[in-house]
């Protein structure tokens, strides 16, 4: 029987394989959410607690699903577009389950390929393949008593599937190269960016794993559906990046709120995320301009062009180039390192695009 040692070994392993999203950039896999009961049901740290953000009515409906099924033990599919966060959804149903103190193990299957399939969701026996130099719990026996969270269930290939099944239905675990099964008291949430329906008619997903999977479906809108959630969740970034450094904390300008706002968010909150901390490190002082917001969110506001036309190469230019120099009261050698050029390159950008310039640009 492998040793206690042996089954948080196993969990490290996969927290290194495992999934690191979520609602903010911290996600340590021993810190543990929590609702709060202020505002919006946010704070946060991190190096603490990590905690649910959002004040929008379709947030707000998520939360109502999570405390529903938290207190059942069935099986939960959790969908929604890359970076929205379900992972973080999960843990909060784990969190907020009667399973809270047992472990939770994310387990990210993308990060797995062929025989480690088997080997790191069911465990192995010594010798079991070329390698096995000692025997391994596997994921689900090392989160026995508590939660696993499978993402990217669907990268499971077809012929393991029978076997998570079986597992489900009933509630044993054979370890590769072992013929004694083992039983496990496990919660399974999982996740997946494509819908399974689509994949079990296409014939790339086993249609009794996922009517056995799918006893709820719960759905995490992108964040373009909850804007109410967007400054919220940047201003908690910040005081987040504020820690981690040290420092007062820094402030959105109103022009750079309106940026936010206006932009379309594909890579969802993770993307959120990136922004706040790439505006952050760009800023020296205490408020955040709009200059030194990541380019594809300053190109994204179309709002000035008639009919929300796009802009022209050069207009975006022109208009990134005077932000900058706004930004930088003037300076050039400051204004070139943001926008990451030299300043002979930005010196020929304000005579080819007619940049008004001021005596003091003009001097530097």
């Amino acid at each position: 029987m492998p040793s206690l040692g042996e089954s948080e070994k196993v969990v490290r392993e996969g927290a290194k394989n495992g999934s690191r999203r979520g609602f903010w950039p911290d996600l340590s896999y021993e810190s543990r959410s929590r609702f709060s009961d202020a505002g919006g049901r946010s704070g946060g740290g991190l190096g603490g607690e990590q905690e649910f953000i959002g004040k929008s009515a379709a947030f707000n409906s998520i939360v109502e699903m999570i405390e529903i099924i938290a207190a059942r033990k069935c099986p939960v599919i959790i969908t929604g577009e890359t970076g929205v966060g379900k992972e973080m959804v999960a843990r909060q149903i784990h969190y907020c389950s009667d399973r809270a103190k047992k472990v939770f193990v994310p387990v990210d299957c993308t990060t797995l390929t062929g025989q480690l399939f088997e080997s790191q969701l069911f465990g192995h026996t010594r010798g079991a393949f070329t390698g096995a130099v000692d025997t391994t719990l596997g994921f689900f026996r090392a989160a026995n008593g508590g939660t696993i969270f499978l993402d990217e269930i669907g990268e499971i290939p077809l012929e393991l599937q029978a076997k998570l099944l079986r597992v489900l239905q009933e509630g044993v675990v054979t370890p590769l190269g072992s013929t004694k099964s083992y039983p496990v008291d496990v919660r399974v949430l999982c996740a997946n960016n494509c819908s399974l329906r689509e994949m079990v008619d296409e014939g790339n997903f086993r249609s009794d794993l996922y009517y056995r999977l799918n006893v709820v479906g719960l759905e995490v809108p992108p964040l373009r559906k909850r804007r109410e959630d967007i400054l919220i969740l940047a201003e908690h970034f910040l005081d987040d990046q504020a820690k981690f450094y040290g420092e007062s904390p820094k402030v959105l300008i109103s022009a750079s709120k309106e940026l936010l706002l206006n932009y379309n968010w594909p890579g969802n909150i993770r993307e959120l995320a990136n922004a706040v901390e790439h505006a952050y490190v760009l800023t020296a002082g205490r408020e955040i301009q709009p200059a030194v917001l990541p380019f594809e969110i300053i190109v994204s506001d179309t709002v000035s062009y008639p009919g929300h036309e796009l802009p022209t190469l050069e207009e975006v230019k022109r208009k990134i180039i005077t932000k900058t120099l706004e930004h930088t009261k003037g300076r050039k050698m400051a204004a070139a390192k943001i926008l990451g050029i030299e300043r002979r390159r930005l010196n020929r950008l304000i005579e080819k695009l007619n940049i008004p310039v001021t005596k003091r640009n003009a001097a530097e």
